[in-house]
């Protein structure tokens, strides 16, 4: 008797993102580092940061997105999460930490 079917897994997939904190406090830098395209990047805060809002990004290989992020002690308040979709359409999420 065999049990369920496992899903198959890939090797570990190494995020693709590099963040510039040096442009910070309020200006933050997002380059793609990785060697294909991702598409449908999205950025969301959680806590008491705030930033404007902007439209879904593709990013090339070695494009960089700028991010500008402002609010108190953002160490202690605030996470960016980063969201998108690899080639084959998997999605991600990346937790940034201030």
């Amino acid at each position: 008797m065999t049990g369920p079917r496992s899903p198959s897994f890939d090797s570990a997939y190494p995020v693709p993102f590099h963040v510039e904190r040096d442009a910070g406090p309020r200006k933050y830098l997002l380059t793609n580092r990785g060697s294909e395209t991702v598409d449908g990047v999205t950025l969301n805060l959680l806590g008491a940061g705030v930033m404007p809002a902007s439209a879904p990004s593709t990013l090339q290989p070695g494009e960089t997105l700028e991010v500008v992020i402002s609010g108190r002690d953002l160490a202690r308040s605030t996470i960016l999460v980063v969201r998108w979709f690899r080639p084959g359409g998997e999605e991600y999420l990346w937790r940034v930490s201030f």
